[in-house]
């Protein structure tokens, strides 16, 4: 027995950590080189502890239950995920907590049939059929199939699976649905269903990650079907083997620039937002005052059209020019495509700002441009080849346009999908979403874990374009403004609705003064006096 069995499992919630996430490659390095130097059963033992440690922990915060009256049930799968549950359900059954598993098909590997002599030698009751209703039970485990699944589920584990998917969809007030390593049916690289819209998938209230936090459970469909996530090492080193990690404050904030009293204006850059054809200036509006509210320290709209108002009579700190009248070439950063529209003086308007050295966020029009004109594709690639990377946040269809596919093609495998644009471009890509990605020409990824629906609804884009191209003009490097901008305007989101100004109707004008709130609150808080 090893030190690591003798202390109580480390449960680690990923959410404010820039964990790694490892993909199905990098767990089997993980766990083969973990398992060479430790007795057998080893890991599955600590696996199936932790998850217990994690259930009786939820099971204690469940006040409306007493723990003598908790009933929980299990199903096992064929593999390993089900030696995980039958260990899960022992170290339970001998805590006191009724249990009962379910397992339609003998667990076959070797640790999973020792597991299962555990189970048996315990007591634990075990059935090879599954009731006909699960309501008598207060908290469900989903132990059917972990990491590696290649085909979608079927017959009764799929029948389950739905089951399962039903108590945690509907909200419920006492307990819940507890996957193992990951929601059975889920891919845990890409976050998406496998089987694609034939697929079924479990849907947990809470996922319990062995050895690191996976990709899938950030992103796509994963996000919804993992629920809350909460990541269990069992003792494994997950070293330094991927370039995936969890986008966190501490891979931006100590780029953010330090408001010391000897500053001014100048000293946190000019930013100029260009965009707005005739009757689309909103959008650059928007995306203007969200630079605002993060801290540049001037801010001009540069308007392509004709009609647009003189000044922003709700923040006359704006300076709104036409687009002839601003020297783009003396700002510290430039956010552009905003209402931009498709016309020929876009394009033009395009390549001259291509021309300048000065950093560049191109979104909305300017990137749907960029996907139909070859050459302003290749302007773009050439600036990051000689250093300047543009920074690109396509949402999935600009994405696809860009890549050349559909849609559900990005949507399938959202990170190849944003290594692909970044290596293509050679720019810093915000491919936005659910579980947003960011991706770096050479190589660094992240996936984001902040924000929610509140973000579904018009002119929140422009918002992020904003918030990145403040941070731009402050001088942070593209891929931490990047990163810095998404964890901001997602956690924004997420602050609002937990006051309850969201999900629903949270306007995109919301976010930015939040944005405010959050940048003082946790990176420039008020010195003592």
């Amino acid at each position: 027995m090893t030190e690591a069995d003798l202390t109580p499992p480390t449960l680690i919630s990923p959410h404010t950590r820039a964990l790694p996430l490892l993909t199905l490659t990098d767990l089997r390095i993980a766990e083969s080189q973990a398992m060479a130097g430790l007795p057998e059963h080893t890991l599955m033992s600590r696996a199936g502890k932790a998850a217990a440690s994690f259930l009786q922990e939820l099971v204690t915060r469940d006040s409306s239950v007493e723990k003598s009256k908790q009933k929980v049930w299990l199903i096992a799968g064929p593999g390993n995920n089900g030696g995980d549950a039958l260990i899960l359900a022992t170290q339970l059954h001998q805590d006191g907590i009724a249990v009962e598993l379910c397992m339609p098909v003998d667990v076959k590997p070797d640790d999973a049939r020792w597991a299962l002599d555990t189970a048996r030698a315990a007591g634990v009751a075990i059935t090879s059929t599954p009731p006909a209703s699960l309501d008598s039970y207060t908290w469900l485990v989903d132990g059917m199939f972990g990491i590696g699944l290649t085909r979608e589920l079927d017959g009764v584990f799929a029948a389950i699976a739905r089951q399962l998917s039903q108590r945690a969809t509907t909200r419920p007030r006492k307990g819940g649905v507890l996957a193992l390593d990951v929601p059975s049916g889920l891919d845990s690289d890409t976050g998406t269903i496998i089987g694609g819209s034939d697929g079924v998938a479990v849907h947990a209230t809470h996922t319990i990650s062995f050895i690191g936090a996976k990709p899938g459970l950030f992103t796509a469909q994963g996000r919804d079907l993992a629920g809350t996530v909460i990541v269990a090492p069992i003792g494994v080193d997950s070293g330094k083997r991927t370039v995936v990690q969890l986008n966190a404050p501490e891979l931006f904030a100590a780029f953010l620039p330090p408001r010391d009293f000897a500053t001014n204006k100048g000293t946190f850059g000019s930013l100029a937002v260009v965009g707005g054809d005739t009757g689309m200036c909103g959008a650059p509006i928007l995306a203007s005052r969200a630079a605002l509210y993060t801290g540049a320290g001037k801010v001009h709209v540069a308007l392509l059209g004709e009609g647009a108002p003189p000044y922003d009579p709700p923040h006359p700190e704006l300076m709104l020019h036409a687009i002839d009248d601003l020297p783009l070439d003396k700002m510290d950063a430039l956010a552009v495509g905003c209402g931009m529209g498709h016309r020929e003086r876009a394009t033009q308007v395009m390549h001259d700002v291509l021309q300048l050295d000065v950093p560049k966020l191109f979104d909305a029009d300017a990137l749907n441009l960029i996907s139909k004109d070859p050459s302003l594709a290749a302007e773009v690639t050439a600036r990051g080849v000689q250093g300047d990377p543009c920074i690109l946040t396509p949402h999935p269809l600009e994405a696809a346009r860009l890549l050349g596919t559909d849609a559900p093609g990005v949507q399938r495998d959202r990170l190849s999908a944003a290594r692909a644009l970044a290596a293509r471009f050679a720019s810093v890509v915000v491919l936005k979403g659910t579980g947003t990605i960011i991706a770096a020409p050479d190589g660094r990824l992240a996936i984001n874990p902040t924000g929610n629906a509140a973000l579904a609804t018009g002119g929140t884009g422009d918002v992020l374009g904003g918030i990145i191209g403040a941070l731009l003009a402050q001088h942070l490097p593209r891929y931490e403004a990047a990163l810095a901008g998404v964890y901001l305007h997602g956690l924004a989101a997420d602050t609002l609705s937990a006051q309850g100004h969201g999900p629903v109707g949270l306007t995109a004008g919301e976010l930015a003064p939040m944005v405010r709130s959050l940048l003082n609150r946790l990176f420039y808080p008020a010195a003592d006096q």
